[in-house]
């Protein structure tokens, strides 16, 4: 989820002269037509007037094992497949004055649309957010937000373990603030109060870990991953960077080898335009919110507060 942000402010800044088909060539783009049922349409980001319009991108974040040795992220042999555990959904303004980005929480409690997976109909039952992503990856997810939202999602992207770890490397590392030290014996992070710079390797246990910080939700968690997104675009965005070629080549680099996305986000032209329009934007231009919910009543998940989400969704 982070690196699709970080890759357009990172765009945004350098202007296009460094992008290449390199780049392009590190994105994996999938079809999902298949699964909403619609065909894929590349909203034009500018129209010949110079207009922009207005784009809602699904940012999700797997939590596929695949690669990992380790078992701080939880044993692979046990956790397999992926599920879309951080989901937020960023909508940019035709005016392009500031961009919405909605966490949309991995417990709440949904209906599972019927989704297409390998010719076969999946889905149409109750069950957490996360599982649409699980029974039949991105495309069922972006159909079940749009069920949720009345609202059309224009682009999505993909982002795994091993892309969110690379893209805080090449930054240099991403400050966090704390007020009070951190443990996690499952994943060995161990960070104390006050300021530190993490690595790779420690943003990806501290924007996870949950039952041994905070009150051990995934809504404390949203607000974890909310604020170290909000500093690790701010470092992607930063003069340091912009004006360091060969370091901003790199984040690029390692932001779009961990992507997954539709067709049209994986076009460098679509991408050099939507760079292009959001240049203008500051970090401070970036709102973090998180869908309206209520308590379901089980001690467990969450459902959507539909009256209180009604607004946002508009």
């Amino acid at each position: 989820m982070a690196a699709g942000i970080v890759l357009l402010m990172s765009l945004a800044g350098l202007g296009v002269d460094v992008v290449s088909a390199k780049l392009e060539g590190n994105i994996t783009a999938i079809d999902i037509s298949d699964t909403t049922g619609r065909p894929h349409v590349t909203v034009p980001v500018v129209d010949d007037q110079g207009n922009y319009s207005a784009v809602n991108i699904l940012l999700m974040g797997s939590d596929s094992r695949a690669g990992e040795t380790s078992k701080r992220y939880g044993d692979p042999d046990i956790y397999t497949g992926e599920r879309s555990d951080t989901t937020i959904l960023l909508h940019l303004s035709k005016d392009r004055s500031f961009a919405t980005a909605v966490s949309i929480p991995r417990d709440t409690w949904v209906m599972i649309p019927e989704c297409k997976r390998d010719g076969e109909t999946v889905g149409g039952f109750e069950a957490k957010f996360n599982t649409a992503f699980e029974i039949a990856g991105p495309g069922c997810t972006v159909k079940l937000v749009e069920q949720m939202t009345g609202l059309t999602i224009d682009n999505f992207a993909v982002v795994d373990f091993t892309g969110f770890k690379n893209v805080v490397d090449a930054l240099g590392g991403v400050e966090v603030c704390l007020t009070e030290a951190v443990s996690d014996p499952a994943s060995d992070l161990e960070l104390p109060a006050g300021t530190s710079i993490v690595d790779g390797e420690q943003a990806l246990s501290f924007v996870r870990a949950r039952k041994t910080l905070s009150d051990g939700s995934d809504l404390s968690r949203i607000k974890r991953q909310q604020a170290f997104l909000s500093s690790m675009i701010r470092e992607a965005s930063s003069t340091g960077l912009l004006l360091n070629p060969v370091r901003l080549f790199s984040v690029l680099d390692a932001a779009t080898q961990g992507l997954t996305t539709d067709p049209g986000l994986a076009d460098i032209d679509v991408l050099r335009d939507m760079a292009l329009s959001v240049q203008g934007m500051a970090p401070g231009d970036i709102a973090f919110l998180t869908m309206p919910w209520l308590e379901r009543g089980d001690g467990e998940n969450v459902i959507v507060d539909e009256a209180g989400a009604e607004p946002l969704w508009q």
